[in-house]
């Protein structure tokens, strides 16, 4: 893999959690791009959803990780930007999966759901898993198809 970017964003309720796992992910070689927030004050998850989702979908960013309080919302939105496979984790076993059987692109987690060190091993569940191709390729096609 080349390009060894991964963007990070969320809402208010995750800004500590996104810093961590920033943090995190630049110790194991990875580029973090954060787009933040950086300050506490309210501010809507689709449009970090979709932001991240963008530079993901632009190939600027080989992956995605973006959270809010459950990870549903900003997954959501994210999911609506053509060409991207997103998926809520809040457990190791998940992030492999939709890494290897989905080839998901962005990873959305839940900072009211999940604490700080199950976050980063999630996370890394989720960069060191690779595509699994064969008969799960098939099935990523289909839901790529369902775009157009």
């Amino acid at each position: 893999m080349t390009n060894k970017r991964v963007v990070l964003s969320s809402d208010h309720a995750a800004i500590e959690m996104r810093q961590q796992i920033a943090d995190h992910i630049t110790a194991k070689g990875w580029e973090a791009v954060d787009i933040g927030p950086t300050t506490p004050e309210s501010t809507p998850y689709p449009a970090h959803g979709e932001a991240a989702a963008r530079r993901v979908a632009s190939s600027d960013c080989t992956f995605g990780i973006i959270l809010c309080g459950t990870g549903q919302g900003i997954m959501m939105a994210a999911n609506k930007v053509k060409g991207i496979r997103c998926g809520v984790c809040s457990d190791v076993f998940s992030a492999q999966m939709i890494r290897e059987h989905n080839d998901a692109n962005m990873l959305a987690m839940g900072a009211r759901v999940i604490d700080n060190a199950t976050a980063l091993k999630i996370v890394d569940a989720f960069l060191f898993t690779d595509f699994g191709g064969g008969r799960h390729a098939t099935r990523v096609d289909m839901i790529k198809a369902l775009e157009d």
